[in-house]
């Protein structure tokens, strides 16, 4: 049998769970491209590479990503990024407007010299 639990402690199923990931994407005002907040991670891979569909479809020659709200982006994140860019046939680019700074850093080493991506600071 056992004792009283300690004053204060909460039951297990009483402790908060972890907020879940959140991206959110918003067309940017006054110029093609979009505007990502959150994280780029498993559970918010749908939302990201959704948006990046819509980027490729969209056929604009230049599309800008708004990415300074970003707190984090996994590598498959930015592989999807490094696919649309691939996608976008040589012609078009795409600007990253701040990224994380994981992200060129892992453009750089994983896809070395990829055309369709510019990044600004």
């Amino acid at each position: 049998m056992s004792g009283p639990e300690p004053a204060g402690s909460l039951p297990a199923a009483a402790e908060p769970m972890p907020a879940a990931p959140r991206l959110d994407v918003h067309p940017l005002t006054g110029r093609t491209g979009f505007r990502a907040a959150g994280e780029v991670s498993l559970p918010t891979r749908g939302i990201w590479e959704r948006a990046l569909q819509r980027a490729v479809r969209e056929g604009e020659d230049v599309y800008y990503l708004e990415l300074s709200a970003l707190t984090f982006v996994d590598v498959a994140g930015v592989g999807a990024l490094a696919d649309a860019a691939r996608g976008l046939g040589g012609r078009r680019r795409l600007v990253l407007d701040r990224p994380p700074d994981a992200v060129p850093r892992i453009l750089e080493l994983l896809w070395p010299g990829l055309p369709g991506i510019e990044v600004t600071t």
